[in-house]
């Protein structure tokens, strides 16, 4: 829910060369009703592997389908920054649920993709 989580959660799926050489762009919003968001504690994972870093499996993806088809915002904990959180949804269903803030084009500092 911060931008450096949200830079290491791309490139952990993406690549830091793929946030280097592709355009992506930054987005700010506020959810406009807290009450919205379902929060998953890390007791509530079914299984604790999924908090761990590795490639999720079909019960993982499962679990993470149906929080989204029952919830307009979900926030879980990160796996590739553990004191840290991602808020997903899908902005179809959360479509008039959130207010955009501001958006800028991202620029990764070179220095995480160097010359080898």
């Amino acid at each position: 829910m911060d931008p450096a989580t949200a830079i290491l959660e791309v490139a952990v799926h993406k690549s830091f060369h793929v946030l280097d050489t592709v355009p992506h762009v930054l987005t700010s919003l506020s959810v406009l009703d807290a009450a919205s968001v379902h929060v998953v504690q890390p007791h509530a994972v079914p299984n604790p592997n999924w908090l761990r870093p590795g490639i999720p499996g079909a019960g993982q993806q499962h679990f993470g389908d149906q929080l989204l088809a029952n919830h307009k915002f979900v926030v879980l904990p990160s796996t590739v920054s553990t004191h840290s959180w991602n808020l997903i949804f899908d902005p179809d269903k959360a479509n008039g649920a959130y207010q955009f803030k501001a958006q800028e084009k991202f620029a990764l500092d070179t220095r995480l993709n160097p010359v080898t």
